[in-house]
């Protein structure tokens, strides 16, 4: 692992405004998720939203990648690009949003339902969520990167789903992916302490099957090998003295209340 990039107040300050302007852009597409909607006129509306900020995609081109933002349906995990696929009755449906604002980067994603999923579906949902959270909670300066990412996996496993291991959460500051990489699961060995000034995009990817993984022929979106429905929620947080704060604050909505779930 590599050296972890430490911001100044002048940076934490900028990412600060890049991270509420993904918050803002992320918050506009989950209102336009409905029954009938494309996920091409989805990545049309990011690319609106995302001007009306005065920002641009960070993921647009990056690696030669086709859209505004990555967005995936049922058993897509990551990587999903917009196009003519109709949403319909039952889909989940995950998005994540980059903007690169004034040189710097928020990152942000979240997975919804459109209309009625089956409950088991609601669970991965509010599981996944809820492991985003947990992990959030372990961040401060002194702990070790190892229990923010341990706390992902211990939150899922007594539901039975299946983390992710391919890809993971990292750095991020003025390039999309900096040190260090933060995985979803408990690494191997000594991993490094957190200092005050660190920014991590935490991100658990989770399936409702198995953790395994396969790639499409387009080279990019990633899917669960048994077609299961994943899930994946991300925020930019800022590590502090005292605990954490999140850059890409916004209201949760996979609660077991707000799923209809007893």
């Amino acid at each position: 692992m590599g050296q972890i990039p430490i911001k100044n107040a002048a940076a934490i300050a900028k990412m600060r405004v890049a991270g509420a302007a993904a918050s803002r852009v992320l918050q506009g597409l989950l209102k336009e998720v409905a029954v009938g909607v494309t996920t091409g006129q989805i990545d049309q509306k990011c690319a609106e939203l995302i001007a009306k900020e005065g920002g641009k995609s960070a993921f647009l081109g990056y690696r030669g990648f086709p859209g505004q933002a990555c967005i995936s349906v049922n058993e897509e995990i990551v990587h999903g690009i917009g196009g003519p696929r109709v949403l319909k009755e039952g889909d989940v449906i995950s998005i994540d949003v980059g903007i690169v604002k004034d040189g710097w980067i928020g990152d942000n994603a979240s997975t919804v339902a459109v209309g009625v999923i089956p409950d088991e579906t609601k669970r991965l949902l509010m599981a996944t969520e809820e492991s985003l959270y947990a992990a959030i909670e372990q961040v401060k300066a002194g702990v070790r990167l190892g229990d923010v990412c341990g706390a992902v996996e211990a939150h899922i496993k007594p539901f039975g789903f299946g983390v992710v291991r391919e890809f993971v959460g990292h750095g991020v500051g003025k390039r999309l992916h900096e040190e260090p990489q933060v995985p979803n699961y408990r690494p191997q060995g000594r991993t490094p302490k957190l200092k005050a000034g660190m920014i991590l995009a935490i991100e658990p990817m989770v399936n409702q099957g198995t953790a395994k993984v396969k790639m499409l022929d387009d080279g990019w979106t990633v899917i669960s090998k048994d077609s299961s429905p994943s899930a994946h929620f991300e925020h930019t947080v800022l590590v502090t003295d005292d605990g954490a704060e999140i850059l890409t604050d916004r209201p949760r909505v996979a609660t077991a209340e707000l799923l209809g779930l007893e």
